[in-house]
């Protein structure tokens, strides 16, 4: 779903100093709606779109201004659930931002983006307004991301390279999960894909965790995961080697 209204976006949380959501100290904020059902999802409560809480573009900046000066090194960062459900607002707030010369930065899935015409048209015009592009690639397999997603990789690979062709930055994040996201082969074949990119700047591997599992269940909501211990740093060491040296080929 893509929301036509660009004046307000309708959100889940926001946090006013998140350190790990782009460069520097950034005003985050985790928009509401997913397409995506990841089993191993960190926010479940943002996957349905919801009208709960509403916030304007100049609500966001006063928020911002409010503590600018922590901000000098950092910026605005739209997270989700997946924040182009809400692509108009995402449009709008970050030509905003930019007429302000505030640092924006996009945290996506890519579960919006196909092949139309409007679509693309659509993340072009945002892309336009966008200094980073954190990448979440899940899976480089598509049968396996079937399976931890719900929804094919086809787009999102596709949409990684339109971001690409769009001489945008990027930051591309792996979540690993251990007999998941793991397999080496899986690994090398990222890496390659990866290495096509002229704009990435920066590899990310995240380990899984599972401490949103009381989320889960005070949604009342399955938690498919369970019985996955989070990887060592032994292995998180180990896997990322494994991407490093094939992208040094």
């Amino acid at each position: 779903m893509i929301t036509e209204n660009n004046t307000v976006g309708y959100y889940n949380s926001i946090e006013t100093f998140g350190a790990v959501d782009g460069p520097g100290l950034r005003l985050v904020i985790f928009l509401q709606g997913c397409l995506l059902r990841c089993k191993y999802c960190h926010n479940p409560e943002t996957l349905e779109f919801t009208r709960d809480k509403m916030i304007t573009i100049d609500e966001v900046v006063n928020l911002y201004n409010k503590n600018k000066s922590f901000y000098k090194n950092g910026g605005v960062t739209l997270s989700g659930g997946e924040a182009t459900t809400q692509i108009d607002f995402c449009i709008s707030l970050f030509k905003k931002l930019k007429e302000l010369n505030i640092n924006t930065c996009l945290d996506t899935c890519f579960g919006t983006y196909n092949s139309i015409d409007k679509v693309k048209n659509k993340w072009k015009e945002l892309l336009e307004y966008t200094d980073l592009v954190l990448a979440d690639l899940k899976h480089i397999d598509n049968e396996k991301h079937i399976n931890l997603t719900s929804r094919p990789n086809t787009n999102i690979l596709e949409a990684i390279k339109f971001v690409d062709e769009c001489n945008t930055k990027m930051w591309v994040r792996h979540v690993l999960v251990p007999g998941w996201t793991d397999d080496e082969e899986d690994l090398r074949r990222m890496a390659r894909f990866m290495k096509e990119l002229n704009n990435m700047e920066r590899f990310e591997m995240l380990p899984y965790h599972n401490m949103m599992i009381p989320k889960y269940e005070n949604l009342k909501m399955k938690f498919y995961l369970r019985d996955v211990n989070p990887p060592t740093k032994d292995y998180i060491v180990q896997c990322r080697k494994i991407i490093e040296n094939e992208l040094k080929k």
